[in-house]
This record gives structure tokens, sequence and C-alpha cells, in this order.
């Protein structure tokens, strides 16, 4: 029966799904709860409203303590630490009563594109569109009626965390997806900070939470808290809570991604590549600057679009076998499509797909358009049709990595995790034919983000004075880790090549269905 006092718990707030993990000393999964949810189109927006994201979570939570219960027979009423994490970046403004003043505008709008734009050129910085800054800014060139209000910004995992702890304050790489950060002074970046005070006459620094480090406390659950996530009143008050940080940071903790030459792949909802360097990049429109989470600088290649479009054709696929009165269980269908995927040919057999259910920021499109296309003597089979959209999800990413290996960013080793590398080999196997490298997956791959972010609240708990984050995950998490690791013979990386060439010489069917449908 574990001891409570010695767990961490983490939360995560994705596109797709809330999860929560508990974990013990030993840094094992004890339980584990979801919530599937699913943004919305309002007005333009994607978004989700505050009172889903309150019923999500306690949905969630509530699921954890099920499974405590059921496994343990005893009652999650405590924990060593607490850490909540979400999709980073966007914006949710709010005045000093804590009133939300406008809808949460999420990572995946792309309606920030003259800001974006110009805090780029200010800065001589890529501000993508859909951080918080760039959010806040073309909401200033619009002259919008909630600005006079306006007391403060945050974003999903801040908006919780301060819901929780009362504290407006987050990880240092969360903080990065809201406003370029000094890795060298771990702040906001200050002459960023006065050129866009001088700019817009505003104080930032007023608006933006403050700052923390992996490894400091950043609150403590309140009453209120308490009853916010568990109306039950089974969970106490008093537990110690780490910073917040986005599902990027808790990616790069969850697959030990977070030493200099380290990199992971993301890919879910989204898909986005961290890779941690210890050199300055130039500018890049299709390369963010963030930071681990202690702070290390880190090149994002971000690809808003990912599995959706997947999900899409399994949906429909399902729906096709249920007319013949048969039924598949949701999991096997993934896992034998993808399978399938390996038998197609290397190049897809001439099938294209642009999976962009909204904008893409790597390709410069404000908006998206789901397109599958093929000439009459393509090699249309099912192998060859999964695999066309195992690539699609890869590509914008390809692009992306490309600019790194141009830049010569070093990479010593890659993890891939989330939903896409669920089925063994397969994602796997995609990706490193895109990139032409080794990829490994851990065990954990399919659930990264919410284990990630209860091992930043195990490394509170249980550091040793001076111990980084790169040694206490190196040597107390993954030095006995299981992982599987290979890589795409040169057939698959020149099919890839192949594929993707058609995908951009393309993109011009993509940008004129956007125009015209």
């Amino acid at each position: 029966m574990p001891d409570l006092k010695n767990t961490a718990i983490g939360i995560e707030l994705g596109s797709t799904r809330i999860k929560a993990v508990l974990i013990d000393r030993k840094h094992e999964v004890l339980a584990q709860g979801d919530h599937t949810w699913e943004n919305s189109l309002v007005n333009g927006i994607w978004t989700y409203s505050l009172e889903e994201v309150k019923e999500g979570l306690q949905d969630c939570f509530r699921n954890l303590k099920k499974d405590v219960k059921d496994r343990y027979g005893i009652t999650l009423n405590t924990t060593g630490a607490l850490g909540i994490s979400a999709m980073m970046h966007g914006y949710l403004p709010f005045d000093k009563n804590d009133r939300q003043l406008c809808e949460f505008r999420t990572w995946r709008n792309t309606i920030t594109a003259e800001a974006a734009e110009k805090l780029s050129d200010l800065f001589d910085f890529n501000i993508p569109q859909r951080w918080s800054i760039a959010h806040l800014y073309q909401a200033i060139l619009n002259k919008e009626e909630h600005l006079k209000d306006l007391s403060y910004i945050t974003t999903l995992a801040g908006y919780v965390h301060y819901v929780l702890c009362g504290e407006k304050v987050m990880g240092i790489g969360e903080a990065s997806g809201m406003f370029p950060i000094d890795s060298e002074k771990m702040c906001y970046d200050e002459e960023m900070v006065r050129k866009f005070n001088e700019l817009t006459g505003y104080d930032l620094l007023k608006l933006l939470p403050k700052i923390a480090l992996a490894g400091e406390w950043a609150g403590t659950l309140t009453e209120e808290g308490a009853l916010y996530l568990d109306p039950t009143g089974e969970f106490k008050a008093g537990v110690p809570m780490t910073p917040c940080e986005g599902d990027a940071g808790t990616g790069m903790t969850a697959t030990n991604s977070v030493r200099i030459r380290t990199g992971n792949v993301s890919a879910g909802t989204s898909d986005f590549a961290m890779v941690v360097t210890d050199k300055k990049l130039n500018r890049h429109r299709e390369i963010d600057m963030v930071t681990t989470p202690s702070g290390m600088p880190v090149a994002m290649v971000h690809c808003n679009n990912c599995t959706s479009d997947i999900n899409a054709w399994v949906k429909l696929m399902k729906e096709a076998i249920k007319c013949f009165g048969f039924s598949v269980d949701t999991n096997t269908l993934y896992t034998k499509l993808f399978e399938k995927a390996l038998e197609g040919d290397a190049d897809c057999g001439g099938l294209l797909s642009y999976n962009y259910y909204s904008g893409e920021g790597v390709t410069d499109l404000d908006e998206g358009r789901l397109l599958f296309m093929r000439k009459a003597d393509s090699r249309f089979d099912l192998a060859n049709f999964m695999r066309t959209h195992l690539c699609s999800a890869m590509s914008t990413l390809k692009i992306g990595m490309d600019i790194l290996h141009k830049e010569d960013v070093q990479i010593d080793k890659i993890y891939g995790h989330g939903g896409f590398f669920k089925t063994e080999g397969v994602g796997q196997r995609i990706l490193s034919a895109a990139i032409d490298a080794p990829v490994s997956v851990m065990e954990t791959a399919g659930e990264g983000g919410p284990y990630g972010m209860a091992l930043l609240g195990a490394y509170c708990l249980w550091k040793e004075e001076g111990e980084t984050l790169e040694d206490y995950l190196d040597h107390k998490v993954f030095s006995g880790a299981k992982s599987s690791t290979l890589k795409a013979d040169e057939k698959e990386v020149q099919g890839f090549n192949a594929f993707l060439k058609d995908y951009v010489n393309c993109l011009s069917v993509e940008k004129e269905a956007i125009k015209r449908f």
C-alpha cells in the first residue's frame, strides 16, 4: 500500500485528453485517470470554456481517485507534490477581480499574423502566432474593448495553477511560450520587455506571471483549490505545488531530453520537436526558441496539425465496419491500420494528403483545408493510404528539422513520445525516415506529459542539494529505463524525401483550396 506523502501527482490538460498520474519514490506509475474533451470553433476562435476546464479536471481527478481505490483500497486524500501542465501558449486575459475578459484563445489559432510579424521585427527574434505576447499585441492593434480592464494574462496551465494555489507563477519553460527568455539571467528578456513597453505604453511585467525554475516550490494547494480539484472534499489542502509547465517541458522531462544535444518529438493532436542547444541560432520563422524547465535554450519546431486527420479516417473506417454488423475495439483498429502502413511503398505510391485542420506556421498558412489527392495511376490501396497519412503527419516537422540541420545543430539522441508512437515500431520508423536518424521510444511513450509533470514534482521532493534536473533524471529516474531504438533503412529515407518533394510542390493546391473552399 503506497505512502501517499511519498508520491507525486502530475496532471496535464492536453488538446484531446486531460490526464493524471500518481507516481511513487521509485518514479513508477501507481495509478492514472483521464478525461476526454475537444476544442470548439466558436466565432472563428478555437477555444475551451473555463467551465469545461473545471469539469474536465474534476472528472480526470475523480478517475484517478477511483483507480487508487480500486488498486489499493485507500482514498487519495493527499500527495507529496502536485503539478499542473497544459498545452502551451494562447491567451487568457483577466481583470483585477479575476473575471475572464474574452474567450480562451488557444495555441491552435492563427489570427495574430500582423502582431507576430511586427514583434519579430522589433525584437529580431521569431515570435510565432500562437505565443501569448502575439495575442496580446494583436488585441492592442485591434483596439479590443477588453484591454481597458486588463490586469494580467496567463496560459491554461498558469490559470489552473492560480486557481489551485492563488499564485501567479509558472515554470520557465511555460513562460518561454509567452514571451522570450534570457537563459543567462533566467528571466523575461529585459531588452525586449523595454521595447514592448515603449511600443505600447504597457508595463508588461505587471501583466505576465512570475517565473520559477524546476526544483523550486511555487505555492500550496488552498482550501478553495482543493475543492475545485475534488468537490467531494476528500483531497485535502496544504499540498506543495511545483511550478506549472507546458506540454513541451513535460515531454522533454518524460523522455530525459533536457540535457544539451538531446531532443524529443512529441506527436499527438499537434507535433513538435525540441532540441536543447547551447548555440545561438539565426532567426527563422519556422523555429521557436523556448527553454527546458531548468531554463536551458531549446530550438522548437512546432506544427499545429498531426493526428487529427488520422483520427477522422480511423473513425470513418470504424463506422464502415459497423455497417456490416461487426464491431472492433478502437485500440485494435488503430494498431492494425498503423501496422498496415509499414506494408506500403516507401514513397506512399504516389498518394498525397494535407492534414491541416487549422493553419500551419511552418508552411505559412493562416487557415487549413483537409485534402487527399491521387493520380489515376497511383498505387491506391489501404497500406499506401495509411502510410500517406502517417507521412503527412510528419511532413511539416521534417521541413523545420531540415532548417536545424542546416544550422548545424548537434543532436546525440532523439526520443519520440505521444499517441503517434503507441503502435510499436510504426510511428517510430516513419519519424526516422523523415529525419534520417535513429529514434528511440521509451515504454512510457504514449503518456509522456502527465508523467513528466509528476517527475518535476518528484525532483522538487527528492533532489539532493545541488543536484541538477539533468543529473536527477539521468541517475535517479532513467538509469535503468527500457527503450527501443530503430533506424529507417535508406530506401525508406529516400521514399520519404520523394513524398516530401511532392508535398512541397503541391502546397499551392492547399493554398488555393483555402481561397476557394
